[in-house]
């Protein structure tokens, strides 16, 4: 039997790309979405019957500690957690309200720690596991108009780094992807000009795919014990 994941956000984008990813490797799954419940269970489908393994598609808001507890008490044990879930802000930071800011600590960061507590207990028991939490490059370095998302990351960086020490004694690997300009529905809102000066910035000359990503995402579960605590950037050259 193939080794058991949860990637949260599956639905589009990034999401759906390491869930493919997984399930030609062989992994079971677990797939959540906030409101895209019905594209999501089409993938799920199409997963089970393409790779004969067990896909399922769960409303779940991670950022819901609640919701979250209810997953894993349905799902129980994973071997792998990828944590994906994220949303974004541009603006300035005196036009954004509080519900805003919280909304995205909330979901980009409060909810690795809320999957991530409810997933440690079983790795430990198994002396085995892997957390892969997506990143952004602005977690290092910080963007301008979107402060509440450098802040977000620049926590799941720290997040990785510390968790990934507690969790060593155990041969659980915690690894972050920080992504750069990746082709997604969340970098498809800028317009041409914007998006050509956005590209000519990149060293690659290119945005990358969101299949790129994943196959950094495999690799990384595939990665020896020894490899932990890591942000590795993909960003095309970037930083």
């Amino acid at each position: 039997m193939g080794r058991k994941a949860l990637v949260t956000g599956a639905s589009r984008g990034i999401g759906k790309s390491i869930a493919c990813k997984l399930a030609s490797k062989g992994c079971d799954l677990v797939l959540t979405c906030v409101k895209n419940i019905e594209i999501l269970q089409d993938l799920a489908n199409d997963l089970s019957s393409q790779h004969n393994i067990s896909c399922k598609a769960v409303l779940c808001d991670a950022s819901d500690h609640e919701q979250v507890d209810k997953l894993f008490e349905a799902e129980g044990d994973f071997d792998i957690v990828i944590n994906n879930a994220g949303i974004s802000y541009i603006g300035l930071i005196q036009d954004m309200s509080v519900e805003e800011w919280d909304r995205i600590i909330t979901t980009n960061l409060s909810s690795v720690f809320y999957t991530s507590r409810k997933a440690v207990p079983y790795m430990i028991r198994k002396k085995y596991g892997r957390i892969v939490n997506i990143s952004s490059m602005w977690g290092g370095s910080g963007a301008s108009m979107e402060v509440a998302y450098s802040a977000s990351k620049g926590g799941v960086d720290a997040f990785t780094r510390a968790l990934a020490k507690e969790l060593a004694p155990s041969r659980i690997c915690v690894n972050a992807l920080a992504c750069g300009v990746i082709d997604t529905d969340m970098n498809r809102g800028f317009d041409a000009e914007d998006m050509q000066a956005i590209v000519e910035g990149i060293p690659a000359g290119r945005m990358g795919s969101t299949k790129e990503v994943a196959d950094a995402v495999w690799q990384l579960i595939e990665c020896p014990d020894y490899m932990t605590g890591q942000v590795i950037n993909i960003d095309g050259g970037m930083i």
